[in-house]
């Protein structure tokens, strides 16, 4: 049952130690398959190193597993909640990386400091209130302060992100790390000047215009 989907799922999950993401088993990735409604998550506890697709978990948006010997990631609850009240989301990221966990443990929002942050992003990436691991607390926590952005910072916990497929996800986990390195380097020198709200709205709109290659018709 969903094959294709547990192998993109597979794939994006080993993109996280690949881009120093997580350690050991920390972290996971998820995505919606549209058509049924099932999601596709890593499960629990195991090393990235002895991942494979068929070890991928098929469950449904009440956590009932589908399909799958191996009991699903802890964070699934999250992972759920976030699809059920997010319609336009179909795939979900959860990180412990290092430096944008460290704007997570003080519970301080990166403001738009970089052009690479207004393009991506469109705004600030906003914290959220601690919430309990392991429970739906933390989607509910998600889904109240994430706004339009793709990704949270959890208070003393990790990072989230959220996207249209599973790709999308896991490509706004790097550059949250990326952009979350790059600001806490640059306040080790004083303190930068955010980018004004207008500009930052115009470079996002010209990004998602003209950045890429259109689609052959």
């Amino acid at each position: 049952m969903l094959e294709e989907l547990r192998e993109e799922v597979w794939r994006m999950n080993l993109e996280l130690p690949k881009n120093r993401l997580v350690t050991m088993t920390s972290g996971n990735v998820s995505a919606r398959d549209k058509e049924t409604n099932y999601v596709v998550i890593k499960p629990s506890g195991m090393n990235y190193d002895d991942l494979k697709p068929s070890h991928m978990v098929v469950i449904d948006l009440k956590g009932k597993v589908i399909e799958g010997a191996l009991k699903p990631s802890v964070d699934t609850s999250a992972h759920l909640y976030i699809y059920q009240h997010r319609d336009d989301v179909n795939g979900v990221v959860h990180t412990h990386s290092n430096y944008a966990s460290s704007f997570a443990a003080l519970g301080r929002p990166i403001p738009v400091y970089l052009t690479a942050m207004a393009d991506e992003f469109g705004g600030p990436i906003p914290a959220g209130d601690y919430a309990q691991i392991g429970t739906e607390a933390i989607g509910e926590e998600i889904i109240r302060s994430i706004g339009d952005s793709p990704a949270i910072l959890m208070k003393n916990h990790g990072v989230f992100t959220i996207g249209s497929s599973a790709r999308a996800a896991v490509k706004a986990a790097v550059m949250v790390e990326d952009i979350a390195k790059t600001v806490f380097l640059a306040l080790l020198q004083g303190t930068p000047d955010e980018i004004p709200v207008q500009e930052v709205r115009r470079a996002h709109k010209a990004y998602k215009e003209k950045y890429g290659q259109k689609e052959a018709s």
